[in-house]
C-alpha cells in the first residue's frame, strides 16, 4: 500500500501577541521617582515610554491532521483568520510548526504571495532563474522550460523590464508559470491567483487541472472562489477557529462552510478592522438574507426566478454623533472574475438620527437580475453629502457569497456592468 504524500500529524502554530500600551509622564512625576527610587524608576518608565509589553498566547493553528495521496487536488477553505495561509506556510517550510509532524514525500513548489522570491531590481527573464533556483529548479531544467514559462506568462514584451515596473497580474502571472513549470510532486496555491484577471484565473486553473490529471502530482488550493473549490477539488478541508472542522467531500465542506453560525450578526464582528477605515459611529448590527416565505436563507442561495432579499439592520453607536442622514450602499462583485458587476446607492434617511438609535430596513432585488454564478456582496453606510464613512463590511467580515443559480445556463442574464432593480422598504427607526 502506497503511503501519503502529505501526512500531517497534530500539527499546531503559536504566536506571543504583544499588547503595547504608552504612558505619559509627568515632570511632577519623574522628579519625585527619582529622588525616592532612582533604579525602579528608569525601569518602569522606559517600559512606559517604550510600551510596556503584555504577552498573549494566539494559537493559529491546533491539533491539525490529515493525509494527502498522490495526484489529489485538495481544496483549503474558511473564514480569513481559520488558518489557511498560516497552514500553506508551515507546508511550504516557510514557517516552522510549534508542535507536531509534517512528512513530505517529493519536491514542494509554493506560490503564496505575489512577488515571493522576485528581486525588483532584475529584470523578467534574471528573475525567471532566481525563483526557479529559489524552488529548487537547476539551471539546465530552467533553460529548457524557459520559452515555456514566458508564453505561458505572456510577460514577452517585458522581458528584460526589471520586476519592479510590472503591475501585480503580471507579478501573478510570471510567479505562477515558474512555479507549475518546475514539475513539482506538491504544489500550494493561494489565494494570490485571485490578483489575476479572468482569462489567466481560467489558464492557471486548467493548468492545475492538466498537471493532476496527466502528470500525478498533487495540488493543496487555498480560495475563497467556491465555484473553483467544487470544479477542481474532490476533497476539501474546511477549517474554523485554527482547526479541522470537516476533511471530505468538496460539497459536503462547501455546505458546512455556508451553514456556518458566524454569518449574520455584524455588531462585534471585524469591527477593529472596519474602524480603520470609517469613524465606526453607526455600524451594521446584522445583515439576514431571506426567503420567498420570510425565513432566514443562511445559505445565501438563490434561484434565478426568486426574489433576493436582505434585511438589514444599522445601530448609532456614537452619542456625540449628529448625522445628516444616512446613505447606503451596495457593490456586487463577481467572484470568478473579480470585477463589479453592479452597484447600488439609496439616500435611506434625510434627517438627523439620534444616539443609540437603531435602523432597520429590507433591500430586495427582483427576479432574474442577476446572472448565474457567485457573488461577493459588499455593505456601507456614509452620511448624506458622502464626507463622512460609517462602516464598511466588506470580505474581512466573511460574508457568505450570493449563489444565483439557473437551469437554462444564462438564457435570461446580462453580463458587465449594469444597473439592477431594486426596493429598499420597511425603514424602521427605533
Amino acid at each position: 500500500m502506497k503511503k501519503p504524500i502529505i501526512e500531517v500529524r497534530g500539527v499546531g502554530k503559536k504566536y506571543d501577541i504583544r499588547h503595547m500600551r504608552g504612558g505619559y509622564i509627568a515632570l511632577r512625576d519623574v522628579v519625585m521617582n527619582v529622588i525616592k527610587s532612582p533604579f525602579s524608576f528608569l525601569k518602569s518608565k522606559a517600559k512606559q515610554v517604550v510600551g510596556l509589553e503584555k504577552k498573549e498566547e494566539f494559537w493559529a493553528l491546533k491539533d491539525i491532521s490529515f493525509e494527502v495521496n498522490k495526484g489529489e487536488v485538495v481544496g483549503i477553505i474558511g473564514a480569513n483568520g481559520a488558518g489557511k495561509s498560516t497552514l500553506l506556510k508551515i507546508l511550504s517550510q516557510i514557517t516552522p510548526p510549534t508542535e507536531g509532524e509534517i512528512i513530505l514525500r517529493g519536491r514542494v513548489g509554493s506560490l503564496l504571495e505575489v512577488g515571493t522570491g522576485f528581486h525588483p531590481e532584475l529584470s523578467g527573464r534574471e528573475n525567471i532563474f532566481l525563483n526557479g533556483a529559489i524552488l529548487g529548479m537547476k539551471r539546465r531544467e530552467i533553460e529548457e522550460k524557459f520559452d515555456q514559462i514566458v508564453k505561458f506568462a505572456g510577460i514577452e514584451k517585458f522581458l528584460d523590464t526589471p520586476v519592479k515596473y510590472y503591475s501585480s497580474g503580471m507579478y501573478v502571472r510570471l510567479a505562477f508559470s515558474v512555479a507549475a513549470h518546475m514539475e513539482p510532486d506538491i504544489l500550494l496555491v493561494d489565494e494570490v491567483l485571485a490578483v489575476g484577471d479572468a482569462e489567466f484565473q481560467k489558464k492557471c486553473l486548467g493548468k492545475m487541472n492538466e498537471i493532476t490529471k496527466t502528470e500525478g502530482r498533487t495540488i493543496l488550493f487555498v480560495s475563497h472562489n467556491l465555484t473553483a473549490i467544487r470544479n477542481l477539488c474532490h476533497r476539501s478541508i474546511l477549517l474554523e477557529n485554527g482547526k479541522v472542522a470537516y476533511f471530505g467531500s468538496t460539497e459536503e465542506a462547501i455546505n458546512k462552510y455556508l451553514l456556518s453560525p458566524r454569518l449574520s450578526l455584524l455588531e462585534n464582528v471585524g469591527t477593529q478592522n472596519r474602524r480603520k477605515r470609517t469613524n465606526g459611529a453607526i455600524l451594521f448590527s446584522q445583515v439576514i438574507s431571506l426567503k420567498t416565505d420570510g425565513s432566514e436563507n443562511k445559505t445565501w442561495t438563490f434561484n434565478y426566478k426568486e426574489s433576493i432579499r436582505f434585511e438589514i439592520k444599522c445601530k448609532v453607536k456614537n452619542k456625540k454623533e449628529k448625522s445628516d442622514g444616512l446613505t447606503f450602499f451596495v457593490t456586487l462583485n463577481d467572484i470568478e472574475s473579480g470585477i463589479p458587476v453592479t452597484s447600488i446607492r439609496h439616500l435611506i434617511i434625510k434627517e438627523d438620527l439620534l444616539s443609540n438609535q437603531d435602523i432597520n430596513f429590507t433591500l430586495t432585488l427582483p427576479p432574474q437580475s442577476l446572472r448565474s454564478g457567485q457573488y461577493r456582496i459588499y455593505f456601507a453606510i456614509a452620511n448624506k453629502d458622502e464626507s463622512v464613512w460609517y462602516d464598511v463590511v466588506d470580505e474581512n467580515v466573511n460574508l457568505p457569497p450570493l449563489s444565483i443559480q439557473s437551469e437554462n445556463n444564462d438564457e435570461y442574464y446580462n453580463y458587465g456592468f449594469f444597473a439592477v432593480p431594486y426596493e429598499i422598504s420597511k425603514i424602521e427607526k427605533k
